[in-house]
């Protein structure tokens, strides 16, 4: 009796997480194999597999929307913003969490309403700011935008994680004359991967398929980034599907792998903060 319970229990939790889980994967197998499709073919029927394998698509798409030049500014764009907010995130979430000083407060309120600010009503005066200082249309007009979005919620979540580990070890390496710098970041630094993990998933991914700000900001077709590469492929009158789809595989491949990269850290995050709490 107790085993038929056991196994009507399981199969009650693990289906719906079953039926999730594949309606979670289904939309990036139909993207992958939509993109190797002809126009005709994801007329007729959107959702049925190809007949043959058109990898021409790709080539197609890349030639098309000038893929490898918005490629490498959405990679640059994406890499300098990711390093500057591990960098900056860290530090804030390490001091707020550690320290005690008059501001902490007012620091704290800074980044908790800057988190409910809505972003789009952000691009007017950020244009205007940048139009000020002489970055807009410039390689260097998303960084700023990129990081102080990310920042916030980044140093919240360094914050939370560093206030679960033991300060024990911090008054540990201060006893064996260790300074802050060198406890801050070659011992705290290294046991903060997973949540680090996290903010590089959620940055990378967040800056990777950011559009509006890059709309905006940009001009230069030299400097443009992929979502605004998308656009390419759609116009007044037509759209070309497989080319779009295959526009968005190549888009969507490095999100993926950074993904597959840092799961595992992630994993290690959540399952340290279930034991900690």
């Amino acid at each position: 009796m107790k085993k038929v319970k056991s196994f009507i229990s399981s199969f009650f939790i693990n289906v719906p997480i079953m039926i999730l889980s594949i309606t979670c994967i289904f939309p990036v197998l139909w993207l992958l194999y939509s993109s190797v499709k002809t126009d005709a073919e994801f007329t007729i029927s959107p959702s049925a597999l190809p007949t043959k394998i058109h990898f021409d698509n790709f080539v197609n798409a890349f030639k098309r929307a000038n893929f490898g030049t918005f490629t490498f500014n959405s990679l640059f764009n994406s890499l300098v913003s990711l390093a500057l907010v591990l960098f900056l995130s860290f530090i804030l979430g390490y001091v707020l969490s550690r320290y005690r000083f008059r501001g902490r407060n007012f620091i704290y309120g800074v980044l908790m309403v800057s988190m409910m600010i809505p972003v789009y009503a952000l691009i007017v005066p950020v244009f205007i700011q940048e139009k000020n200082m002489g970055l807009l249309n410039t390689r260097f007009a998303l960084i700023p935008v990129y990081v102080a979005l990310e920042l916030p919620t980044s140093v919240f979540l360094v914050d939370g994680y560093l206030k679960s580990i033991s300060i024990d070890l911090e008054d540990a390496a201060s006893i064996d004359g260790a300074g802050m710098l060198r406890t801050m970041f070659t011992i705290m630094m290294p046991l903060c991967k997973p949540i680090l993990s996290t903010i590089i998933i959620l940055t990378f991914m967040h800056v990777w398929n950011e559009f509006a700000f890059a709309q905006v900001l940009l001009t230069d077709e030299g400097i443009k980034t992929i979502p605004i590469g998308l656009t390419y492929f759609t116009s007044q009158y037509s759209t070309s599907y497989t080319l779009l789809l295959s526009a968005l595989a190549m888009a969507t491949i490095p999100v993926i792998v950074i993904y597959l990269f840092f799961y595992n850290k992630i994993m290690e995050g959540m399952m340290a903060g279930a034991i900690k709490g």
